[in-house]
Formats: structure tokens, C-alpha cells, sequence
């Protein structure tokens, strides 16, 4: 009976993302609305040949790791080193057997066939890595060429790279430099068989802000349009004011409600959980949980647009229509307008408050409370 071996991705994102600039180590920069750390996560996390994920972290990125990664698998972060390898060996020791697959967390796009050939592969050999053939001409030079190199061995080495766990660290310990960027150049140096496997151009490397703004329009292309509705009713009670759209709005009476009843925000939140297919406001706020009386109802329109967001989504309208007698809205809306905008993070311009009434039908025609339906439109990637 053939015993199954433990698979473990290893994720190394200890470094500091300096090339690229900016405040934030590259890994924790947002691609398309997710950390580019959990991009990599999540595209070897689900794989069912992978048993577990363990990624290697910077001293002083614990807080960051756990932002990026929040509500996924992920196994304790394991501290880095000063150097790469450093990193991979303290990663190695951590997992201490089994078959580790060695990936780059500024390669967020793993396609499932590769981990498959990875793995294969390593039935005949001691590592495999993917590899690409190099299709431009190559040239020796500086500023002026000083002529060309043969391409035809030359590859393109990319991440994840498989080994035996025990194979990995009996290279580095025996034949390992700090030098070394590429722990299948250790095990060569090792006498070690490496095996290579056909890679794919989804694993290209994001080094470059050419690189980023790549990634960021092949996501874009794989993005859908996407529409939710949604609807909430509350009656008058008590003496005001009314808070509509986050805006307290002087009345006679206030609004009937477990949270602070804000009919718009509502309706808001409803229509955008509704569009991302993530259920409906009762769900996440049941009215029925006491830490919720008396909510601001921000946190609830903000709680729906964090939920589409960690998942690459984007906010791009909603609109929201207030069915009413009183009070009158029109001296209201900008500020509504304004406030809704600055909870969601979009401009003024993609948010639309109207009013009308129901010509004095019904409850809302009889001053018995008030009614608002919003409309949200998002987009979200193909899954």
C-alpha cells in the first residue's frame, strides 16, 4: 500500500519589496483589491493535492500577515531570515518532512496543473521546477552589444519548486550559499537530480510597476458586472431625530428599529450583499443579537463593502430611492450623498440619493414610516 506524503506549500515573503517602491512591502500592496500575499495563498490553498500552507514572514510583519491572510488556512507564519535562504531553511525546518513546494509570494497566479506536473515529477527525480524557454535573442553589453549568447539550452526558472523536505535541507546545510536565490541550484550543487517541468507565463515574477499594472488588466479582463437590490421599511416611533444615510435629519418622531434604523444604509448594504451573493443583512447582523441594539448602521454598509473587497471586488454605483411623505429629503441629500460615499471609499459621483412618495397610498401615503430601495452594481472576478 502506497503511503500518501504530506504536501506543504511554503510561501516566502520575508523580503522588503523596496523595487517596486512605495510605503508597503510589495506582498501586502492590494492587486486587484486583495494582498498580493494572499493572492498567492489562495491560488495553492485549494488545491487538493496540497495538504497544508505556511508562508514565512519579515520580523516585523506579524500585523500585516495577519490582515492579509485573515479567514484563511494558513498555518502559524514562520519567521524569516536576513537572507532568502535564510528564509526557505527556517520555513523547512518548521514543516521538518514531507514534500514542500518553494513559491514566491510575488508570484500570484499559480495555475493547478503546474503543482500537478510539480509533483509527478518528483517520482523520478529529487526537485522539479517549472521551467519556460527563453524566446528573445540574448546579448552580452551595456550600453552598446558586444554579441549574442546561444538560447538553446536557456530557460526560464519559475516558483513553486518541489522537493523531499529532508533532500532541500540536507542541500542547504551541505552545499549552500546565502548567494543562492534558487533553492534548485543547492540541490544541483548538492549532486541532486532537479527535473524540469513545463511552466506557464501566469507565473511570471511582479518585480516592476510594469509588472504590477499587467496583473492589475489581466484581472480587470477576468472581472464580471454584477447587480444586487435591496429593500428596508421602518415605522415611526418615538421622538427623533430620523438618521437616514448616515445623517441625522430633525423630525418629530424617529424611526422603529434594533439598530439605529437607518432605512437607507439599509437598503445599501442589502443591495451590495445581494450582489456579491453573501445573503442579506439579517444574516450578519441578526436583530435577534443584543451588541447590535442600537448600532450605528455604518458599520453594517462598511462590513458589506470590506466582505467584497477581500474578495477582489469592486463598489463602482449604487443608488438608493427614499419612499416618503416626511420628511423631505432634497435638503438632505448631499450630505447623505457625501456620507455613504465616504464609507464605501468612492467618490461622490457614484453614489445616487433620490426621494418620491406614493401620492399618499399606503403607509408610507399615511405617515406611518418610511421605505428605501437600493440598487448596487460591483464587479468581481470569474471564479
Amino acid at each position: 500500500m502506497r503511503v500518501k506524503v504530506r504536501v506543504t506549500a511554503l510561501i516566502v515573503a520575508a523580503g522588503s519589496g523596496q523595487r517596486l517602491g512605495g510605503d508597503v512591502p510589495k506582498q501586502y500592496r492590494l492587486l486587484g483589491g486583495r494582498p498580493l500575499l494572499r493572492r498567492a495563498v489562495e491560488a495553492l490553498i485549494g488545491h487538493p493535492r496540497v495538504d497544508a500552507v505556511r508562508v514565512v514572514v519579515g520580523a516585523d510583519q506579524q500585523e500585516q500577515v495577519a490582515s492579509a491572510l485573515v479567514g484563511l488556512e494558513v498555518g502559524q507564519p514562520i519567521l524569516g531570515g536576513p537572507e532568502r535562504a535564510d528564509s526557505v531553511r527556517n520555513g523547512l525546518e518548521a514543516i521538518s518532512e514531507g514534500i514542500v513546494l518553494v513559491h514566491d509570494a510575488a508570484r500570484p497566479f499559480c495555475p493547478p496543473d503546474v503543482v500537478d506536473r510539480l509533483l509527478d515529477a518528483l517520482a523520478t527525480a529529487d526537485g522539479a521546477v517549472p521551467v519556460l524557454p527563453v524566446s528573445d535573442t540574448l546579448a552580452k553589453g551595456d550600453r552598446e552589444l558586444r554579441g549574442t549568447v546561444s538560447r538553446t539550452q536557456m530557460l526560464r526558472v519559475q516558483t513553486p519548486q518541489a522537493f523531499h523536505v529532508d533532500d532541500l535541507l540536507f542541500a542547504m546545510n551541505e552545499a549552500g550559499s546565502s548567494r543562492d536565490t534558487d533553492e534548485s541550484t543547492v540541490l544541483q550543487h548538492a549532486g541532486l537530480k532537479v527535473a524540469t517541468i513545463a511552466g506557464d507565463e501566469m507565473l511570471d515574477k511582479l518585480t516592476t510597476a510594469r509588472d504590477w499594472e499587467k496583473a492589475e488588466m489581466m484581472l480587470a479582463s477576468r472581472m464580471i458586472s454584477r447587480t444586487g437590490m435591496g429593500f428596508d421599511v421602518h415605522a415611526f416611533e418615538g421622538t427623533g431625530p430620523i438618521i437616514m444615510g448616515g445623517v441625522a435629519i430633525p423630525h418629530d418622531h424617529g424611526l422603529a428599529g434594533h439598530s439605529d434604523a437607518d432605512v437607507v444604509l439599509h437598503a445599501i448594504t442589502d443591495a451590495l450583499l445581494g450582489a456579491a451573493a453573501l445573503g442579506d443583512i439579517g444574516q450578519h447582523f441578526p436583530p435577534s443579537d443584543p451588541q447590535w441594539k442600537g448600532a450605528s448602521s455604518d458599520r453594517f454598509l462598511l462590513h458589506a463593502a470590506e466582505l467584497i473587497r477581500t474578495r477582489g471586488g469592486e463598489i463602482d454605483h449604487v443608488d438608493c430611492t427614499v419612499v416618503c411623505e416626511t420628511p423631505k429629503v432634497g435638503p438632505h441629500r448631499a450630505a447623505m450623498q457625501a456620507k455613504v460615499a465616504e464609507i464605501l471609499q468612492l467618490s461622490p459621483a457614484q453614489v445616487s440619493i433620490k426621494a418620491t412618495t406614493t401620492e399618499r397610498l399606503g403607509f408610507t401615503g399615511r405617515q406611518e414610516g418610511i421605505a428605501a430601495q437600493a440598487v448596487a452594481s460591483i464587479r468581481m472576478e470569474v471564479r
